[in-house]
């Protein structure tokens, strides 16, 4: 079975596998518009790209590349009123670009750079340093999730969320793709993005312990944004072990954080929701079945 992977848009589900990826939006008079589409990642083509650490990397770039494409569909359609043709017009590459290096640049400033200099002013070294500077990244991560789900907004961006995590949940249990099998399983998912950002933190904890603490309020920022890259792929083969050994209750307890922060990003969904994943979730299973045997490439639920 194929790797499944996904996140949740403007009314409606992105889900992607290895070699395609489909984007499913409830529009304002009840329709499911969907759009499939093949993906271009260069780990499909390149075994080295797909070597611990190195596929994280990748992953993440895929995952944004992918998720702001499916981001401006889903805005269009679910803006659309019922006497509207069903147009599928993507961002331009101009545009997804703006948005990239915008919310790159907005998550370093507020989970590296001011972690750091904020846990600086204190004058603390070494492990503390790094325990304290940790500890700080987590409680804004926390901090900025409560907030959101707060957001009216959100909260149906959220229900989505969940549905996709059910949906996935379903077909890796077995069970029939329909919305009131699929809203028996759980709202959590093992591989979810939420608990990556936080194994991301964690990891960076370890990684900063390790190269200690630069003289410079500059360079301290530098060695955060440098390390970025390789933190990430450090997490993802976590995030990726647990995905593969996540019914083990050892696994379980360590993945627990992380299992937890899920109920900040995700609420429980109507059956209406869950049917828009269901959608878009056969239809990235249907053109995988389609194209023979599937790449050794995975993705984050």
């Amino acid at each position: 079975m194929a790797a499944v992977g996904g996140q949740a848009v403007l009314e409606g589900v992105m889900m992607r596998t290895p070699r395609f990826w489909a984007v499913s939006v409830r529009r304002p008079d009840g329709r499911i518009s969907s759009s499939s589409h093949a993906t271009t990642s260069v780990a499909a083509r390149y075994r080295v790209l797909r070597l611990p650490f190195i596929r994280g990397i990748v992953a993440l770039g895929d995952s944004l590349a992918i998720g702001f494409r499916a981001l401006g569909l889903s805005a269009q359609w679910a803006a659309t009123d019922e006497d509207a043709e069903t147009d599928e017009q993507e961002l331009s590459k101009w545009s997804i670009a703006v948005a990239f290096v915008f919310a790159i640049g907005f998550s370093l400033v507020l989970f590296k750079a001011s972690p750091a200099l904020l846990t600086n002013l204190f004058g603390f070294d070494g492990f503390v340093f790094a325990l304290v500077e940790g500890l700080i990244r987590v409680g804004i991560l926390i901090g900025y999730l409560a907030l959101l789900s707060l957001l009216p907004d959100l909260k149906r961006v959220f229900q989505y969320h969940a549905a996709e995590h059910m949906a996935i949940n379903a077909l890796e249990a077995g069970d029939p793709l329909t919305p009131e099998s699929v809203a028996k399983h759980s709202r959590i998912h093992v591989r979810c993005g939420t608990a990556f950002l936080l194994w991301v933190m964690v990891v960076s904890i370890i990684v900063y312990v390790i190269i200690g603490k630069p003289d410079t309020w500059y360079l301290l920022v530098l060695s955060r944004v440098a390390l970025l890259l390789p933190i990430a792929g450090v997490a993802y083969e976590v995030i990726r072990l647990a995905g593969r050994f996540g019914k083990n209750p050892i696994v379980r307890i360590v993945l627990a954080p992380g299992l937890w922060l899920q109920r900040l990003t995700t609420r429980v969904p109507t059956l209406d929701q869950i049917e828009v994943s269901i959608d878009s979730l056969e239809r990235v299973l249907k053109l995988e079945a389609e194209h023979g045997e599937t790449p050794e490439v995975e993705v984050m639920a």
